[in-house]
């Protein structure tokens, strides 16, 4: 067992201590390591024998070193040898696999949606199809993620998938052929109109820049002038792919950011080294959204830091830390946060202080009276500690109950995939639009679907109702109670017409998604997103881009 070798103990200890200093002053330190480690070597050991029941010593182990690393930040991760692989596909966007989302709707393992031009779409796989098996295992009852890992495999290996399709009573069967999938950083570039190019990055892994550059020397083919650049929904990545986008738009040796940590070695400057793609100085809006993380956050921040481009949407998430990769023993690796990055203004964009928690353990906000306030090359003011906040800040609308419910309950999915099958072919995804025939079929469709749901308003008489009884006010409101709840119910009924064009838009998104696959996704949101208005706008205005740029914000 593993507490009757020492030496493997001994190891332990050394990989700990290993490359550090051995300072004087450190050594109060080593002591403190080597006795917690003593203590959990003897608490395992006393476990393992007296516990009664057998204890497996891998996620008994796996939950201890999870525990501790949570204890740090979200960010600092243990990645066994089984994970390696997974690890891999998120840093280099590459598996081998069929090259297909799938997900779980209604417990079964459906195909979300194909790759355009992988091997499951030339197969002819389709979304909506039902998975049974795979290489002749039987998925019923399985996750999507442990079937998504039967899927995955080396590259040219062949996989046999049985599926059931909708509106078809037999199933089918297909031979695919693994092969390497490049998970795309720029799924679409085009034109929004004659002057105005958009480019959506959604990852910062290795070939980022590439696909950005590359999209930009197409859009400049068809006449770009203005760039709407869009990280929406962009969790990050590689610090050397966002360097070298921000390379794009700024002259060489530029200094983009800086990383400082505890040692010394890791605390770097980094500059431009790329000449810019970008220099006639293009007018450029950034979009940006809640979920924007990271190198996204880099990105965006030198753009507003040296007022280079506008930024448009919502505050970002707030991710100012760099993580680095550290071999352990076993094939296991260490994602370790090492520093915190600094944009030029000098602000470091780290929401919450992971060193510092509340009395129930919980890691709080920067305090705001903590904040310091930095100024932009122009002079524009900005604020560190709260993500990089958009110049021109647009309200997040949520979806009514009722679209919430539809999506929820897989009818717009489930929809569409009918829709699909049904018409071989629609418009392009700026000029296909659902008719109101179209849309009263699917509001008779629906109507043996259960699409019951409480909403907030529904909720809150609720518990007005019940506080009226408690507090004994009740047979003087009851009846204005009893009214607004009929009311509401009313108005729940006619959800599927009162919140028509929010439900239509949302249905016509999907519905594209099968005939254009991502990127008509993408080309159909031009006129109907607010943050894309609200570029085009500003873009259209030079003398207000300029003047929003230049004139100093004393607000």
């Amino acid at each position: 067992m593993w507490y009757k070798k020492p030496i493997l103990y001994l190891g332990l200890f050394v990989v700990l201590i290993g490359g550090l200093s051995l300072d004087e002053k450190y050594s109060q330190q080593y002591f403190d390591v080597a006795k917690n480690l003593d203590i959990f070597a003897t608490i395992y050991r006393e476990v393992n024998t007296y516990y009664v029941d057998e204890v497996d010593p891998t996620p008994f182990v796996r939950t201890g070193i999870d525990a501790m690393l949570q204890s740090l930040d979200p960010y600092t991760n243990y990645i066994s040898e089984d994970e390696i692989e997974d690890f891999r596909t998120m840093t280099t966007g590459e598996y081998g696999g069929i090259g297909a989302i799938i997900g779980q709707r209604d417990g079964e393992i459906i195909v979300i949606m194909p790759y355009e031009g992988d091997p499951a779409d030339q197969a002819g796989l389709k979304a909506g199809d039902k998975i049974l098996s795979v290489n002749g295992i039987n998925v019923s009852g399985k996750t999507s993620g442990e079937v998504s890992k039967l899927l995955k495999g080396q590259s040219n290996s062949s996989i046999s998938l049985k599926v059931e399709r909708v509106l078809s009573e037999e199933t089918f069967e297909f031979e695919i052929t693994r092969k390497k999938i490049k998970l795309a950083n720029v799924p679409f570039y085009g034109m929004v109109d004659e002057e105005v190019g958009y480019i959506r990055l959604t990852d910062f892994s290795i070939g980022a820049y590439s696909e950005v550059r590359k999209g930009i020397e197409e859009l400049q083919k068809l006449g770009v002038k203005k760039l709407i650049f869009d990280l929406r929904e962009n969790p990050g990545g590689s610090l050397d792919e966002a360097i070298k986008i921000c390379s794009i738009f700024l002259p060489v040796g530029t200094k983009v950011v800086e990383t400082k940590g505890r040692y010394e070695q890791y605390n770097k400057t980094y500059n431009t080294l790329i000449p810019p793609l970008d220099t006639a100085g293009m007018p450029l809006v950034i979009l940006t959204s809640e979920a924007s993380a990271s190198a996204s956050e880099i990105v965006g921040g030198v753009i507003q830091d040296y007022d280079r481009g506008i930024l448009v949407g919502q505050q970002t998430f707030g991710k100012g830390l760099v993580q680095m990769t550290r071999p352990l023993v076993y094939n296991s690796q260490l994602k370790v946060t090492t520093s915190r990055y600094y944009i030029p203004s000098g602000r470091c964009i780290q929401a919450i202080d992971y060193s510092k928690r509340n009395s129930n353990g919980e890691a709080t906000k920067v305090p705001d009276s903590l904040l310091a306030e930095y100024t932009t090359k122009n002079g524009r003011k900005v604020i560190d500690g709260r993500g990089v906040h958009p110049d021109i800040d647009i309200e997040i609308e949520d979806y009514a109950p009722i679209t919430v419910t539809l999506l929820r309950k897989n009818y717009i999915f489930n929809y569409a995939t009918l829709f699909y099958y049904g018409h071989e072919s629609i418009p392009s995804p700026r000029e296909f639009s659902l008719s109101d025939e179209d849309y009263n079929e699917f509001v008779n469709w629906l109507s043996d679907k259960d699409v019951e749901y409480t909403t907030q308003v529904e909720k809150t008489l609720a518990k007005l109702d019940d506080l009226s009884k408690k507090e004994k006010y009740h047979d003087a409101i009851g009846p204005e109670l009893e009214s607004l709840k009929e009311k509401v119910s009313h108005s729940k009924n006619s959800d599927l017409f009162n919140f028509k064009d929010e439900i239509k838009e949302v249905l016509e998104e999907e519905i594209i998604g099968r005939y254009y696959y991502q990127k008509g996704i993408v080309e159909s949101s031009f006129d109907s997103d607010p943050d894309i208005e609200a570029a085009l706008e500003i873009l259209k205005n030079t003398n207000d881009y300029e003047a929003m740029l230049t004139v100093r914000n004393d607000e």
